[in-house]
């Protein structure tokens, strides 16, 4: 079931509740709503959690809870998808994001060397800003919309499934009682 492996993947809310950064949220974390799960809280917060991982700020995890409590969706769920962006996916996310800045934009292609410092920030950032934050907001709509409809079509996929499955089960369990029934009545 859907519910068991995001249950089994998503922060523990204790965690989430005592988290320093998130206490400006104060008794908004406590809402019974942010921890349900069902299709609709997991697809918006995976929609959510995607959608933040292209802001490129260091506080995604702020906004992405931000955002669930304001749409309803599963926290731990929109936290945790957050975390796509790391040391290690950052300059590839990014850079893919200020190529598709550069496509829509119709503007050349710098070469530059992502570094994750202040000064890099300073200097290079205010040559590529344009098409990094345009593509970053792209990547963003993109990459929610895509994460929305995945688990939508996994979560119904697996329903569907699992309904399949009940029926096979329950028209076996019908023909070994009418079996059993044909075998009691014969002299």
């Amino acid at each position: 079931m859907p519910r068991k492996f995001f249950k089994k993947i998503s922060p523990d809310p204790k965690t989430i509740k005592e988290n320093k950064f998130l206490s400006i949220f104060g008794n908004w974390l406590h809402e019974p709503q942010l921890w349900h799960l069902n299709r609709y809280s997991a697809s918006a917060a995976f929609a959510i959690g995607l959608f933040c991982a292209f802001i490129p700020v260091p506080f995604q995890m702020i906004i992405a809870a931000a955002l669930a409590i304001g749409l309803k969706a599963n926290l731990p769920i929109s936290i945790a998808t957050c975390w796509v962006t790391n040391p290690l996916t950052i300059p590839p996310m990014f850079y893919f994001a200020y190529k598709v800045g550069t496509w829509i934009l119709g503007a050349p292609v710098e070469d530059f060397v992502f570094e994750l410092s202040m000064e890099w920030l300073q200097n290079e950032l205010l040559a590529i800003w344009k098409p990094f934050l345009l593509g970053c907001l792209i990547c963003a709509i993109a990459a929610g919309l895509l994460g929305y409809v995945t688990i939508q079509l996994a979560w119904r996929y697996h329903v569907v499934m699992a309904w399949r499955a009940r029926k096979e089960r329950w028209k076996e369990t019908i023909k070994e009682k009418l079996q059993i029934g044909d075998d009691a009545n014969k002299p």
